[in-house]
Order: structure tokens, then C-alpha cells, then sequence
């Protein structure tokens, strides 16, 4: 596959591929993002015609941190030869390490060029046989003996960790970063049921050569984790809402009730009702002048409305919103949820999901909250982790945690009587088309979420599910990045207002 080819995936050739026994092969000389891309979904329909989707998460971060690899020794030789420093030469290479990844860091274009210009390249394969699947990345920066014997040495260590606690509590990564990388890599196939044997590098005169061979007779997924285990019981022993949410939610069952005793109910709490009112003043319910009364806007926003306020209001006050981590990522929910609404409101015909929407893109990543609160000290590292590998957060949790975080969000939502669609935009925020209820929800919460991530630059457009994309009728990366831009001014001006109130 040539660098400058459109990057779709030919599921036809695949299929020719693994019919045949041959390689599938992708060759980059840059591994830009949207090449990183490109090889999950390519990795993903392997997989998935193979029959091994269970495999996917694990196996992407694998390819993720041979490929990335193959690409750092690609950088190190050109840096190393434009320094006139020899790479094999062990004091050489003490001085050339000590200010590669500062100076590459701050001038990587230059780096990356000077790699295609000498055709550096790095190529996956991907291999299916009758009993095993064969991962293969090489390039053509042939590895020293002093570099094989460290990666040897850290494989020989990473043997000694049983879990991802172990691995992050215990391994210091050394200076060029690639330690805690190689011992996770071996963590995750422990998960799939595998040793150190399935990994092996070797060099050959001309090339390096990263492969994994994975037996199918013997690989299986773990099927939970003690970690996934903690976590379920810190969601089991979540308090339940508190007295005076059931009692306003009591009255909004009750089709006795009058909507002044329900606005009196809210009342009698000042956070739910300033809640309440900044809810009903912003962009969502469109007033011409602002709404001050409780009576009023309890009769704007309706009995569901309310209800769903319960369920935001609620599930903050439990989870906490106060500082640090959780504030960044309420922070995250109410843009998501900004932007969610404004999708539906825009895109979708179904304008009966706009009143449940908004709260769906506060609630989505409630999971989350409960993982870090489960595993403050573990979820700081490996968000620190991913940030510096450049790698899904979103994939690395929830293989590292042993389970899925939105997974965790929505047996909350079923622990607190959540209605079934708000449970359902929870579960599948990650993976709308794994279901067939609310799509119009789950889709609007997907993209907002994926939204909010290109523009803090932790996903790129090329990982937005094309399908999804064609169901709010968006073709181009043009278009999704005008409408961030217009969805983010509109948050800033509802920010503005917001604190002008106050």
C-alpha cells in the first residue's frame, strides 16, 4: 500500500489473503495517524473474517507498539548518521540517547523526511494458516546486538508481572521509553493465553523482523481480571440516590401529581434548583429572556426533562465532580453532551430523542469516574501511559481493566432504575453499530464523544466509524472539522452566558 493511496479497506482482498495463505501486506515509510488508522481497521477485518474478533483489542495495541518501534529505529539511524555517531559503538550510542528524543521530539518532520528519503520503511503482514495467525513488522534498520540483547532482557522481565498493577507500580521506563511498552505488550498476550514464546525479533542483513504467532488451539481471552473484579464491587456498593432525588422522582411517577409540588419538592435544594435553572437557560431550551422562577422552569422542561435531570443530578452528587481528574472529565461530559444535542437537533429527524440526548452526554463515561475511583494511583499512570505512546485511551482502559468502561457505566445505570435507552447510549457510546435500540441516541453520543476528542487532539477523524458518519450525512473530514469549529464557539458563547448569571 503506497503512502499517498486512498486508505479504505478492501475486505475482498482480505478475504483472498487468508483463502490462499498469503500476506496481507501495508508498507508506510511515516506511519502518519491516519496510516494508524488505516491498520486497526485493516487488523479488524482480518480478524473478524478469521472469526477471532475477541482478539482485536489486545492484538492493535500489540501492532501498535511493534509498529511505532520499527519507526523509532527508523528515526534513530538517521538521526544517529546526521550526527556522525555509530549506532553499534556503545559510547556512541550512551551520547546519541541522551538527546534523541528531545531533539527528534521538537523537529520530527525533518526526521520523518530524512526517513523516506533514505526509503526507510516499516511493513506489517498479517498471515493466516490453518492453525496459528502470523503478525510479522519489519524494517529496514537493521538492529544491533547491543539492542537485541535489551529488548531480550526487558522480554525476560516482563515475565515476571502478573498484572497491569504490577507492571505500572514496579517498572521505571528507561530513556528511551520503550521498557514499559514491551512488558505491556507481554502482558497482553498473557491475557490471550500466551507466553514470551509467541514474540520473537530477530535482524537479517538488511531487515528487522517483529512476529507474533499466535497457536488458535491454545489462544484464548481472559475471561475477567481480579481488577475487573474490584471494580464491579465498588460499582455494587455505590450508594443509591439520595432521599430527596427519589422523593421528586416519586412525584414525577406519580400522574397525581401537580407540577407545583414537583417545582417545590426541587426547591427544597439549592443545588438541584440552580441546576435546574441553568439547565432551562441554556442553548438547549432556546428562551428569549432568562428564567428565574422554579415553577417556570420546571413547566419548560417538562416531566421527562426533570426526570433526566435526576438521573445527571443524582449520579454527580454520588460520583463527585469537585476536582482534579473527575472535573476534567465532567468537564468532558457536559461538552459531549453540548455537542450531542446539537447533533440531533441538526442532523436527526427523530427530534424525540433531544430531551434525553443532553443527559446521555453527561452520563456516557460515568464508568470511567468509577474505574479512577476505584484505581486512582493505576488510572493516573495509565492515562499518562497512553498519552505518551499516543495510543487510545479508551482501548488501553478497558484491556488493562478487564473490562469495558462502558460496560461499568451502564450496570450503574441499571443499579439506579436508568431508563433502558439512556442504559443502551451508555453501553454502546464506543460501538454504536453493536446494537439495534435508540440508534439515533447512541450515534449522536458516539460522535459527539469522538468530536470532543479530535479537537483535544487524542483521535483523529480517520478513527470516526465511516458508517455513522454517512448516517448524519457528513463525507468529508472538511466537514466534520468546520462543525467542531462551530459546535466549540457555540459552547464557549453558552459558557459565557453561564457565568454572566452566576
Amino acid at each position: 500500500m503506497a503512502e499517498s493511496a486512498e486508505l479504505k479497506v478492501d475486505i475482498e482482498q482480505i478475504r483472498k489473503t487468508i483463502q490462499f495463505g498469503l500476506p496481507y501486506t501495508i508498507t508506510t515509510y511515516a506511519l502518519p495517524h491516519e496510516v494508524e488508522a488505516h491498520i486497526e481497521q485493516v487488523l479488524a477485518a482480518f480478524l473478524k473474517l478469521v472469526g477471532k474478533d475477541s482478539f482485536k483489542d489486545y492484538l492493535i495495541y500489540v501492532v501498535q507498539e511493534l509498529t511505532v518501534n520499527a519507526k523509532k529505529a527508523n528515526t534513530k539511524r538517521v538521526y544517529f548518521a546526521e550526527r556522525k555517531l555509530d549506532i553499534a559503538n556503545p559510547e556512541d550510542y550512551k551520547s546519541g540517547m541522551s538527546s534523541f528524543k528531545s531533539d527528534t521530539m521538537s523537529n520530527i518532520a525533518h526526521y520523518l523526511q530524512l526517513q523516506k528519503d533514505h526509503k526507510l520503511y516499516i511493513k506489517l503482514s498479517l498471515i493466516s494458516k490453518k492453525d496459528q495467525i502470523i503478525i510479522e513488522v519489519r524494517n529496514n534498520s537493521v538492529i544491533s546486538r547491543a539492542e537485541l540483547i535489551r529488548i531480550h532482557d526487558r522480554l525476560m522481565r516482563a515475565q515476571q508481572y502478573n498484572s497491569m498493577e504490577d507492571a505500572f507500580n514496579q517498572v521505571l521506563d528507561d530513556s528511551e521509553g520503550a521498557g514499559l511498552g514491551i512488558v505491556v505488550m507481554v502482558l497482553m498476550l498473557k491475557k490471550m493465553g500466551l507466553d514470551k514464546s509467541a514474540f520473537d525479533i530477530t535482524g537479517t542483513e538488511t531487515e528487522t523482523i517483529a512476529r507474533v504467532i499466535i497457536p488458535l488451539d491454545r489462544a484464548q481471552v481472559e475471561a475477567a481480571a481480579a481488577l475487573t473484579e474490584t471494580i464491579v464491587n465498588n460499582v455494587n456498593n455505590l450508594p443509591h440516590f439520595p432521599e430527596n432525588i427519589l422523593m421528586v422522582q416519586q412525584l414525577l411517577d406519580d400522574p397525581k401529581s401537580e407540577l407545583t409540588e414537583i417545582a417545590a419538592a426541587i426547591s427544597r435544594d439549592p443545588a438541584m434548583t440552580a441546576d435546574l435553572i441553568k439547565i432551562v437557560n441554556s442553548a438547549a431550551y432556546m428562551q428569549v429572556k432568562r428564567i428565574d422562577s422554579i415553577g417556570e422552569a420546571v413547566r419548560i422542561i417538562g416531566i421527562r426533562g426533570i426526570n433526566n435531570l435526576m438521573y445527571s443530578y443524582g449520579t454527580q452528587k454520588i460520583l463527585g465532580e469537585d476536582t482534579g481528574d473527575k472535573k476534567s472529565m465532567w468537564d468532558h461530559a457536559y461538552r459531549t453532551a453540548f455537542y450531542a444535542y446539537n447533533l440531533a437537533q441538526n442532523f436527526k429527524k427523530n427530534h424525540d430523542i433531544l430531551d434525553d440526548v443532553f443527559v446521555a452526554g453527561i452520563l456516557h463515561d460515568m464508568g470511567k469516574i468509577v474505574f479512577s475511583r476505584a484505581h486512582p494511583e493505576l488510572y493516573g499512570k495509565m492515562r499518562s501511559f497512553c498519552t505518551e505512546k499516543e495510543i487510545s485511551h479508551v482501548l488501553f482502559e478497558d484491556i488493562a481493566g478487564g473490562m469495558n468502561h462502558a460496560e461499568i457505566g451502564a450496570l450503574i445505570a441499571e443499579k439506579w432504575n436508568f431508563p433502558e435507552n439512556l442504559v443502551t447510549a451508555i453501553r454502546y457510546h464506543h460501538n454504536p453499530l453493536d446494537t439495534d435500540r435508540h440508534n439515533d441516541l447512541v450515534e449522536s453520543v458516539y460522535l459527539a464523544n469522538n468530536f470532543t476528542h479530535i479537537e483535544d487532539g487524542s483521535s483523529e477523524f480517520e478513527q470516526i466509524d465511516a458508517t455513522v458518519l454517512n448516517n448524519f450525512g457528513l463525507m468529508s473530514k472538511k466537514e466534520v472539522l468546520t462543525l467542531i469549529e462551530k459546535f466549540s464557539a457555540g459552547l464557549k458563547v453558552e459558557n459565557h452566558k453561564r457565568k454572566a448569571a452566576r
